[in-house]
């Protein structure tokens, strides 16, 4: 392992050289991490404690909030503690950690999106077969292969790094550790893991995405039929998906698609996948959907009961 990297530590450059900007982006990105927080925790208590947990679609739901939890507590911490530090350093074992962890739940996370946008496509265009397709077997065994694809891809992300050299400069011109800036550091060749990245990330990421779009396109068509109140419900939902999916994908596809080249706009980008479409999924899940609205609602008026009877 001797021969694997004279580098111990890297520093992360962060999002901007100017304190005051630092600053700013820490009370904007905490409150960013305080919405996620909130938002993803009602989400899983409220379709927990109600019959929601029976419909698949909320099913995929609650699995989605908790990748968010994660997958966002990866990074954002970190990010946070850098923004008020002099000096922003992670251990080399610390970065390949999260390289592993941040590819394992993006991973999750772009799969169950396209769990749920099958959930939905069954639900429009199949709706006689709804119950037998997305049963409650089929449905748990959906999440452990998006688990198990997930650990798959993650799993080649470090152990190519591994095998490279860092023994030029150890600054890494980004706000958390992907391949592609730590790739620029390797004082070994490296166009090979590119392409492999670009099949790996890259070729997943399109892919996936051209099969949603399809998928809504399908469900579009087939709602020209429907009556207009059942369109215009299948089409909200429809809609929060559809935004949730290009916040998060358009951005992953602009930096892995491409060779083994980065850009300063990289990080800009980054943002959107690792904090803005987390934190915009529970409050559209939420405030766009009645059903979670009324499931909140439930769960609080229960508890509210709850603890009146306690005084009495």
């Amino acid at each position: 392992m001797e021969n694997r990297s004279h580098a111990t530590v890297f520093i992360l450059l962060g999002l901007s050289e100017n304190k005051s900007i630092e600053i700013l982006c820490f009370v904007l990105f905490l409150f960013c991490y305080i919405v996620i927080w909130m938002g993803n925790v009602l989400i899983m208590v409220s379709i927990t404690h109600t019959q929601l947990t029976e419909q698949p679609m909320y099913f995929f739901l609650n699995y989605l909030s908790l990748s968010d939890l994660c997958y966002t507590s990866t990074v954002i911490p970190k990010l946070l503690t850098d923004l008020l530090a002099e000096r922003k350093i992670i251990s080399y074992n610390n970065c390949m950690a999260q390289l592993f962890i941040l590819h394992f739940l993006g991973a999750i996370e772009i799969f169950i999106l396209t769990a749920m946008a099958y959930n939905r496509f069954v639900a429009i265009c199949r709706p006689l077969h709804y119950t037998v397709i997305m049963s409650k077997q089929r449905c748990k065994a959906i999440i452990v292969a998006c688990c198990t694809g997930g650990f798959i891809h993650s799993a080649s992300q470090p152990l190519l790094v591994n095998f490279l050299a860092f023994c030029g400069p150890n600054e890494i011109d980004h706000y958390f550790c992907d391949v592609y800036p730590l790739l620029k550091l390797a004082c070994t060749e490296t166009y090979m893991i590119g392409i492999f990245i670009i099949v790996d990330s890259g070729l997943i990421a399109l892919v996936t995405f051209v099969i949603l779009m399809v998928s809504y396109f399908l469900i579009l068509y087939t709602l020209r039929v429907y009556p207009s109140e059942s369109r215009s419900k299948a089409l909200s939902t429809c809609g929060s998906h559809i935004t949730i999916v290009v916040l998060f994908f358009v951005p992953v596809l602009f930096i892995y698609i491409r060779p083994n080249l980065t850009f300063p706009e990289d990080k800009v980008f980054a943002l959107f996948y690792t904090i803005i479409a987390p934190m915009f999924n529970p409050l559209i899940y939420t405030l766009r959907n009645m059903e979670m609205k009324n499931a909140i609602k439930k769960m609080w008026h229960h508890q509210i009961c709850l603890e009146k009877k306690q005084v009495l």
